[in-house]
């Protein structure tokens, strides 16, 4: 269950392993750009490694860690390559519909640093004091930071036997040219509003989801407005992850051939009114988000 990326320096995802799942892979690709918010290029150093698994910054839920590590080249900062993994175990009352609140469902770690200049920091230590199975839990934290790694050893080695010193003008032809795939996919769409709504059973009460996809050109919306308000068990669902699965749904009906990364992405817009179901506000309960993101 692990999805790998690419990013250019504004944090762009650029390209993607073929492996994964669309809320990890998406939810990615918004995360990386929260992450060096946090964390700003600036002051950022070889050796450096960053992780976080804030649900509202991420992939929707706790046991959910993305790790990004800087690449760099010929002494600069050059791009990022990240990973996205499901850990075993994140403390608390774990993956449950049962949590009150996200403080229930385990240890969150905001943007920080995992390695510094190759230096363990003590947020590892943190973690492994809050897990029931520290040993696995870090094995796999290890394993992510190992694989972005690779990615970035693969990436200097590309750039090093083409004599170029950053990716910024191929990840800009990469993103303008899906973009423009997208683009022309939509816009054969005739212009319109295509309306859903799907009833669930939900726990104490029924549950709506209410979707509007409106087309206009080459631009499409997707908006999830009279949808039901957020729940008190915990299968409430962040933007970052709704939007991570309905890109998913847009593309494999829209444009399946089009490249998925971030220029894929900027035809398509994803909206859900804040405190609903589809785009719950800290602290709700979220672990088991994937009984309606699924």
């Amino acid at each position: 269950d692990l999805s790998a990326g690419v990013f250019d320096l504004q944090g762009r995802m650029v390209a993607q392993a073929i492996t994964g799942t669309p809320g990890h892979i998406n939810s990615m690709a918004l995360a990386v750009q929260h992450v060096l918010r946090a964390l700003p290029p600036e002051t950022l150093a070889p050796g450096d490694v960053l992780a976080t698994n804030d649900p509202w910054l991420a992939s929707g839920h706790l046991n959910d860690i993305t790790v990004v590590t800087p690449v760099f080249h010929r002494g600069r900062l050059v791009g990022y390559t990240a990973s996205t993994c499901h850990a075993m175990d994140i403390g608390g009352r774990g993956v449950t519909v049962d949590a009150l609140d996200c403080y229930e469902e385990g240890i969150l770690l905001p943007p920080c640093k995992l390695y510094a200049a190759e230096r363990p920091q003590q947020v590892l230590e943190l973690l492994a004091a809050n897990v029931r199975a520290p040993e696995a839990v870090l094995g796999d934290v290890h394993a992510q930071v190992s694989g972005n790694a690779v990615g970035a050893y693969r990436l200097v080695e590309m750039l090093a036997e083409f004599d170029l010193d950053d990716i910024e003008g191929l990840a800009a032809a990469i993103l303008d040219r899906s973009e423009t795939g997208m683009r022309a996919a939509i816009a054969e769409i005739p212009d319109g509003e295509y309306r859903h709504e799907l009833r669930l059973d939900g726990f104490e009460e029924p549950i709506i989801i209410q979707t509007c996809v409106r087309v206009n050109g080459d631009h499409l919306t997707v908006d999830y407005a009279g949808s039901s308000p957020a729940s008190k068990r915990a299968i409430n669902v962040v933007l970052n992850y709704t939007t991570a699965y309905t890109t998913y749904g847009v593309k494999c009906v829209v444009a399946p051939d089009v490249p998925n990364n971030a220029g894929s992405f900027r035809p398509v817009t994803i909206t859900a009114p804040e405190g609903s179901l589809l785009n719950a506000v800290r602290p709700a309960p979220v672990a088991s988000r994937h009984l309606i993101g699924l």
